[in-house]
């Protein structure tokens, strides 16, 4: 495993047994609450522990400090680059997990204040219920840094109304709390100022019923009127640029709406579009198209098997690139190799969405009698060490 900034005996998950409640604390608030190894091995053992215990009803997860969940931990991904595979395990475990947090049997009510972005965005838009604040920030900005759209985004943004997955996934933009309820990615909408009171009334609820968590979180719960300028407004023009067959065919028909008037906020866009990495935009926008005739499980082996390529720098080593200028160095000036999107080979994209060995590619457990097998320890990856 790629060594991780965990300070020792620090406890990074909290997790609290409240009679028939459960509560689970993201606690790396210094650290925007990113999800190392350590993290992922916890949330699992919660999770397990929880589904399989009679008295546990309600699951609410949130996050300490003044973010939710800033996504996987880049700097664990960029230090383990030299070393081969180091970061496949927590790899093949959060994507495993995704699987249960979407399939989980209890009822799950995600807090979210704050940033909640990539991986960590996989705690929120699943849960039967995600509740939002005015301070929350949401994206999905993988590809940007020559990554792709994961921890089931593939699949969830596919499925997202016309194009807006492809729009999300290949500019990484951010959505508020109002606009995520509007586009489905989150149930309800509270102001900050009442989530610690909501909080303390789904504990006194003691109980996981649907309904009744459902009116409890509606009693603080606001409606949600999008702002005039909210890029959900858009949807015509997100449909007719982001429908096209290509990355290169999207920018082209994304910079002749920009040239119309009252168009002014594609600008910035574009630009970011155009800042991201080649070999990245083109390996997202494939992976959203394929979710959309994929099944959850069909996603998720997907996306393990484009990580695991792009971490190993199969075609392009544009990842660490990324890493090191958004977070390493910080220059923001990436040199990304192939540099454009025309010098990016399609036949080189194909290599990183091939199949592995069936016994290589993450073990999901469909059957309902072997729900929690498929662990990485029972995996050649592991077994063959």
């Amino acid at each position: 495993m790629a060594q991780e900034a965990v300070i020792p005996n620090e406890e990074v998950v909290l997790g609290e047994e409240l009679d028939h409640v459960r509560l689970i604390t993201l606690n790396r608030p210094r650290q925007l609450n990113v999800i190392s190894s350590k993290v992922v091995s916890l949330l699992a053992d919660y999770l397990e522990r929880w589904e399989k215990d009679n008295k546990a009803e309600l699951i609410i997860i949130k996050g300490a400090g003044r973010a939710f969940s800033a996504g996987g931990d880049l700097k664990m991904f960029y230090d383990g680059r030299k070393s081969k595979d180091s970061c496949l395990e927590v790899v093949y475990r959060m994507y495993w997990l995704c699987y249960h947090i979407h399939t989980y049997k209890k009822t799950q009510v995600a807090l979210v204040h704050g940033i909640s972005m990539g991986g960590g965005a996989s705690l929120m838009v699943p849960m039967k219920f995600s509740v939002v604040t005015e301070k929350t920030v949401f994206s999905t900005p993988e590809a940007s840094i020559g990554f792709h759209t994961d921890c089931g985004f593939s699949y969830i943004h596919s499925h997202l109304p016309g194009h807006l997955g492809e729009y999300l996934a290949l500019t990484g933009a951010r959505l508020n709390g109002k606009e995520l309820v509007a586009a489905g990615l989150a149930t309800h909408f509270v102001l900050s100022e009442k989530l610690p009171e909501l909080e303390k009334r789904l504990i006194s609820l003691n109980s996981g019923d649907k309904n009744a968590v459902k009116s409890a979180i509606e009693e603080f719960s606001v409606e949600v009127q999008l702002d005039e300028d909210s890029v959900l407004n858009k949807k015509s023009i997100i449909d007719e640029c982001f429908s096209k067959d290509s990355v290169a065919e999207i920018i082209k028909s994304f910079e002749a709406e920009a040239s119309k008037e009252g168009n002014g906020w594609i600008g910035a866009v574009l630009k970011g579009l155009k800042r991201s990495s080649p070999t990245g935009l083109k390996i997202t926008l494939r992976s959203i198209r394929d979710g959309r005739k994929q099944t959850l499980p069909e996603s998720l082996k997907k996306e393990f098997r484009l990580t695991m390529n792009i971490l190993r720098a199969s075609i392009s080593e544009d990842v660490y690139e990324g890493i090191r200028a958004l977070t390493i160095d910080k220059d923001n000036a990436p040199k990304w190799d192939p540099p454009s999107l025309d010098k990016v080979e399609d036949e080189k994209v194909d290599l990183v969405f091939q199949p592995f060995k069936e016994d290589l590619e993450v073990q999901i457990p469909e059957k309902e009698e072997s729900r929690w097998h498929g662990k990485y320890e029972t995996t050649p990856y592991a077994t063959s060490k």
